[in-house]
């Protein structure tokens, strides 16, 4: 065999380019391709669950509002601000690798991966207080509280006005049942005439406030709440794994200048996972609490 053959057989590879490509320039537009059609297929996933608020939201509205105002605006806000941080730092994780920096890479992706688990803590919080309240929409899924001697849980009032500025009052709940009893807002729209025509027939029974078919539209709420924001929550926790790879491939110095296509088409998985929760945050925990004033 012919020397000139011989080195026929070997040419240069681009650090990071695969077998199956020309060069990086095709590479990097069939990744690019390919994320951006897995980001649609989730815009398209997402759209169906904000679809389905935006109908129910439209027929009940009243318990929609009653239901995000029982919702805390503060640590929603709060998580709006860390996840606008966080997307900060991956794009920054992009620059650096870009400029060949290893260690400000690593330092990016670390503060983009404590910022995520702020997120989620958060959102533990949150789901912890649902839980200890009775508003887990799923029956025995809350706390039990046993009720106290000479006290039946028949006796709880279905539906009353609640003073938002006291404190929360517990209730006996010893099935764990989902337990949602503020009717107030419901009695504001009436007398203001602002229910809607699905409204005026959904709350009520013989001209009274139900507090039992209130309670089920209220219920419709923390159903869609909690696949909205429980799915947007697992996104984050893959978000996580994916920083985690990051993180070991970046320590090892695999990235720069020349390829640094991984941590870019995950910035856009992280983006996309931000922008969702930019859309969740005031669609359920904003968007009727002017009813309170």
């Amino acid at each position: 065999m012919s020397a000139h053959s011989e080195t026929e057989k070997f040419h240069y590879h681009e650090p990071g380019l695969q077998h199956q490509f020309e060069d990086m320039q095709q590479q990097e537009e069939s990744v690019s391709i390919g994320m951006w059609m897995f980001l649609v297929q989730e815009i398209m996933f997402f759209g169906g669950l904000f679809t389905a608020y935006l109908v129910y939201r439209s027929r009940y509205p009243m318990a929609f509002a009653a239901g995000s105002n029982h919702l805390d605006a503060f640590w929603g806000g709060l998580n709006t601000l860390v996840l606008i941080v966080s997307s900060l730092t991956m794009a920054l994780t992009v620059f650096y690798a870009q400029k060949n920096n290893r260690n400000m890479q690593v330092l990016m992706i670390v503060l983009t991966m404590f910022f995520g688990a702020v997120f989620l803590g958060v959102k533990a919080i949150e789901y912890t207080d649902k839980f200890d309240h009775g508003l887990v929409p799923v029956a025995g899924w809350n706390k039990r509280v046993p009720a106290h001697a000479g006290e039946s849980h028949a006796a709880v009032k279905p539906c009353w006005e609640v003073d938002h500025n006291a404190p929360a009052e517990e209730h006996p709940n010893p099935r764990g049942e989902f337990q949602f009893t503020d009717c107030s807002l419901v009695k504001q729209a009436q007398d203001g005439n602002y229910l809607t025509a699905a409204e005026r027939v959904g709350y009520f029974s013989n001209g009274q406030i139900d507090g039992n078919k209130f309670r089920d539209k209220v219920r419709i709420f923390y159903y869609l709440y909690f696949v909205m924001t429980g799915l947007h929550a697992l996104h984050m926790v893959i978000g996580l794994g994916l920083m985690t790879w990051l993180l070991i491939t970046a320590w090892r110095g695999r990235y720069n200048e020349d390829y640094y296509m991984p941590i870019e088409m995950s910035g856009l998985y992280w983006h996309f996972v931000d922008i969702v929760w930019i859309f969740l945050f005031p669609l359920l925990y904003l968007l009727g609490r002017h009813f309170m004033h």
